[in-house]
């Protein structure tokens, strides 16, 4: 190719390579591993992607990013492949970055960075952990981009904002960011680490999706330093990573737990994860303490007295009530066939799912016996009722 000849000659004349690096890839290939061609009417138009067909059904407009999210995501020291059913993969998982940045963008819309942002010494073991997750992606893309693995950091975006935000810390946000009043400090704290993490996101998807990019930046909803996301420089964080074995394992154990809601689901036990109460057994002394350190009260309470609200793990799994057992057998009890035994999960506990005990709180939607406790305001639980007096 062209590189070789012209090494060649510079050698030849100037005893010096003409470039400092030199990058090769594969041919592009049809969805089936076939070389494109004319004749069999199997390529594939870039424009034709971008803009659509004349049967916009058919042939719908991607636009440029799903194009380029495409590149990004392939190994390009090889062969790649690419056709409609490809491309239409591609465009679900740009859809899944989109959605996620519209959420972090609609949690924000009170939050002003100068104002209301706190402090790392002071946010809770959840905030940190997930920052430190931030940290490491942050790495892990500058260095795919340092070395032009492109796919790594398409499919290290990806993988950070459907497993760690999605499926996980974003899931046990909703009820800080919804329930919560407006300037509590877990509600804040939640809203700080979204703001980091939005930002950051945005800088990184930048060089692979840059309409994506200026489209967040333009719709921050609090005052930045530069009109556009290109202005202001590349991504960095330095947190770092805080209790990540402890919280690995918090992680497997809501597997476990999800595992025996789905069964509880399926029989008509609950509906919602919150209509649940979830006992929990494990033999691993190390384990037992770590739970009983994320146990909170037993009741909704204005003023939690066992726990911050945030590393409590009513909120972690998503469940009104949680409880120790001190056997599987007692863990068990009352579940009749909504369990996961320790031999078949991934945490090494025995867990029970059962019908949540009170009543269901009308604003939160957890049950408790303490749900109209407040006369002035029925239907709804003491931890509801002090935000709603509030107002």
């Amino acid at each position: 190719g062209w590189f070789q000849s012209s090494l060649l000659t510079s050698v030849a004349s100037e005893g010096v390579a003409p470039y400092k690096h030199v990058l090769t890839h594969g041919f592009v290939l049809d969805e089936k591993g076939m070389k494109m061609s004319k004749s069999i009417g199997n390529t594939v138009d870039p424009l034709q992607v971008i803009e659509g067909g004349n049967n916009k059904k058919k042939d719908p407009a991607y636009g440029a990013d799903v194009l380029r999210l495409w590149v990004s995501s392939v190994d390009y020291t090889t062969d790649v492949c690419v056709g409609p059913n490809i491309i239409k993969q591609v465009f679900e998982s740009y859809r899944r970055l989109r959605n996620t940045a519209r959420y972090l963008i609609g949690n924000l819309f009170d939050f002003d960075p100068t104002v209301h942002t706190v402090e790392y010494d002071e946010l809770p073991d959840l905030d940190k952990y997930i920052l430190g997750k931030y940290t490491e992606l942050v790495a892990e893309v500058s260095d795919a981009f340092a070395n032009y693995q492109f796919f790594r950091a398409s499919q290290a975006l990806l993988r950070f904002a459907t497993a760690d935000l999605s499926s996980f810390y974003l899931d046990i946000a909703k009820d800080r960011l919804y329930i919560s009043a407006a300037d509590d400090a877990r509600r804040r704290s939640c809203q700080t680490v979204l703001h980091v993490i939005l930002e950051g996101m945005a800088k990184m998807m930048a060089p692979i999706l840059p309409h994506m990019a200026e489209d967040i930046w333009l719709n921050l909803p609090y005052d930045v330093p530069c009109k556009s996301v290109f202005q202001d420089g590349w991504a960095r964080a330095d947190y770092p990573p805080h209790q990540a074995e402890a919280w690995a394992k918090i992680l497997l154990l809501r597997d476990d737990v999800n595992k025996a809601m789905e069964l509880a689901r399926a029989q008509k036990t609950i509906g919602a994860s919150l209509d649940s109460r979830v006992r929990i057994h494990t033999e691993d002394a190390e384990l037992v303490a770590l739970l009983r350190s994320l146990m909170g009260d037993s009741e909704l309470k204005a003023a939690p007295e066992k726990s911050n609200s945030v590393d409590d793990l009513r909120f972690v799994l998503i469940a009104s009530q949680v409880e120790l057992a001190e056997s599987a057998e007692a863990a068990f009890e009352g579940c009749d066939g909504t369990t996961v035994a320790a031999a078949d999960g991934l945490s090494g506990c025995s867990v029970g799912v059962s019908k949540a005990a009170g009543a269901k709180c009308e604003r939160c939607w957890m049950y408790c016996s303490s749900v109209d406790s407040v006369e002035a305001l029925p239907g709804i639980c003491p931890r509801c009722a002090e935000v709603v007096a509030r107002k």
